[in-house]
């Protein structure tokens, strides 16, 4: 599949101009998100600096990506723009429709028969009017647009609230609408108001058990589920130098969890390494020539209070892993207080279940260091106390992890794989089958992103706590809310008290990305050759009538 380079190219030329333009227009330094933002207005050139918070502004985004679910509406809309093809590159990426319940081969067939026509449908469009397309399995959209399309400066919109999971890539990318996404894919300008700028000062680095997800959920924890509302994220500091490009990537993610437009990290080695891993070289060498444009100014980093609405600031090298909830995921407990804490809200104990994966921790990374506690297991001679799934973010990741022998370490603690899809994360998890999913209450703890009242298994008494992935493999394993993996020891089989010891893994595989088939579809060369796959009798799809003028 094509990474547009030519399109990247041309972003990264123009930013010379663009950003001297708009340094000048405002009188100061800028910061990265100002560089971006200034960089994709739809008229070029501003003739006044905008106000934060105030000004409505038109951009020109330079790529658009849809769900199934929510592209099914946009494409039949845009069939009646009179275009022949879409205006800027666009992928649908068909991951929201797919159930988790048995297993990943088991539920992709279940899929394939149950929305077969929805999944023709987009792939026809598609094939017509110049759109890539992800076959069902192929993987979340977030994770594959990471993968393959997001880049360092760029603008993107997608249909989806976790489209912002692209910031961990250098990019201002925002979940919108899919009237928003037709306008763009027709050539029109979008509009969105300029946005207020939040700056995360990140120093010390991360070790041990804490994790990136730990960062995102300390976030929400000061700014809670509204206080990031009409405001980009912009990190920066030696703390964000020191994480991994996918790290980045889901602390952007849960940006959308307090509310903001969306977040996004300045360009730096650990995108370079991404970014060469993922195929994409000629990328990384492009943004290396143009790299003082894909970062704040200096100025701006020195004095942060000076440039930024709101500053906050986290020492990576003292905080604690923690584990938020529930029924919001702003509700913030460092592990060594959830015992406590715990016994006082009257929270189950008993975790019934462990889910790790989603768009939100799905890198080789997560799973790598996840897997590194599920072999203890063995090699401690204990047995997981939990439930444990796994819902690998693309069809790449799990090709990789299967071949590293990552997979058959899950497998052998009694994991379930799902399917390459979105799942419980977003309630298409068949957890109770036949039975009401309004049970007694239960804890359940996950590397996902919301976890409000039945937002995962559709029981209003399932309380769910997110944490990071290797958090929540070690109190699976426990079976215990209150385990404390960096104090608390377990009896395994033979009766001897054990401690686990700290997660590791790699950044990025040691032996390369793999994949035999990612799931993607290139359109059509002619696009005449090709019929529109919608049933007429359909009570799923409906064409839509041309809309009338007056």
């Amino acid at each position: 599949m094509a990474f547009d380079f030519e399109m990247i190219q041309q972003v990264y030329n123009r930013m010379d101009a663009n950003i001297a333009a708009a340094r000048k227009l405002i009188g100061r330094p800028l910061t990265l998100t100002e560089k971006i933002l200034y960089n994709h207005l739809w008229n070029k050139h501003a003739a006044e600096a905008f106000k934060r918070g105030v000004d409505y502004v038109d951009f020109a985004p330079d790529r658009v990506a849809c769900q199934d679910a929510t592209a099914q509406m946009a494409l039949l809309q845009f069939m009646h723009a009179g275009k022949p093809k879409v205006a800027v590159p666009t992928t649908v990426h068909c991951d929201h429709l797919i159930q988790a319940k048995q297993g990943a081969k088991a539920d992709l067939k279940r899929a394939n028969e149950t929305s077969n026509e929805v999944f023709d449908f987009l792939e026809s469009v598609s094939n017509k009017y110049g759109i890539g397309f992800w076959k069902p399995g192929a993987g979340i959209i977030h994770q594959v647009v990471l993968e393959n399309y997001a880049f360092p400066g760029g603008m993107m919109i997608g249909t989806d609230s976790h489209t912002v999971n692209a910031g961990g890539l250098g990019m201002i990318a925002i979940g919108v609408g899919g009237a928003d996404a037709v306008d763009v894919m027709a050539g029109m300008a979008w509009e969105l108001k300029f946005p207020k700028l939040i700056g995360v000062k990140l120093t010390g680095k991360l070790s041990g058990w804490t994790a990136p997800k730990d960062v995102i959920l300390k976030v929400a924890e000061i700014l809670t589920v509204k206080g990031g509302t009409g405001a980009v994220i912009e990190y920066f500091g030696e703390g964000a130098l020191s994480m991994s490009c996918t790290g980045k990537g889901t602390i952007c993610n849960m940006g959308a969890e307090v509310g903001a437009t969306t977040s996004t990290f300045g360009y730096d080695e650990s995108m370079d390494r991404y970014l060469r891993a993922t195929g994409r070289a000629d990328v990384a060498d492009a943004a290396n020539k143009v790299k003082a444009h894909l970062t704040g100014d200096p100025e701006v980093y020195a004095n942060p209070e000076t440039y930024f609405d709101q500053v906050i600031e986290i020492d990576l090298s003292t905080l604690e892993p923690h584990l938020n909830g529930p029924f919001t995921p702003d509700l913030a407990t460092p592990i060594s207080k959830m015992a406590e804490t715990a016994k006082k809200n009257d929270w189950p104990l008993q975790v019934e279940v462990g889910l790790i994966g989603s768009c939100t921790n799905s890198s080789y990374e997560d799973i790598s260091r996840a897997a590194s506690l599920a072999k203890q297991v063995s090699d401690k001679n204990l047995k997981t106390k939990s439930k444990f799934t796994i819902t690998p973010g693309s069809e790449q990741v799990r090709f990789t992890i299967e071949r590293d022998g990552l997979i058959d370490t899950f497998d052998k603690i009694g994991a379930t794989v799902f399917a390459n899809a979105c799942g419980p994360c977003i309630g298409m998890w068949d957890r109770y089958g036949d039975k009401a999913a309004d049970g007694p209450r239960n804890t359940i703890v996950h590397s996902f992103n919301r976890n409000f009242a039945k937002r995962a298994d559709g029981n209003p008494n399932t309380l769910a706590f997110v944490g990071s992935p290797e958090l929540v493999t070690a109190i699976a394993i426990a079976g215990r809310l209150d385990f404390n993996p960096l104090t608390d020891t377990l009896i395994n089989e033979d009766g001897e008290e054990v401690r686990l010891d700290e997660p590791r893994g790699y950044e990025l595989p040691p032996e390369g990305f793999a994949v035999e088939d990612s799931g993607y579809v290139a359109p059509a060369a002619d696009s005449n050759q090709v019929t529109i796959k919608v049933d007429l009798e359909s009570q799923r799809l409906q064409l839509l009538d041309p809309f009338c003028g007056y």
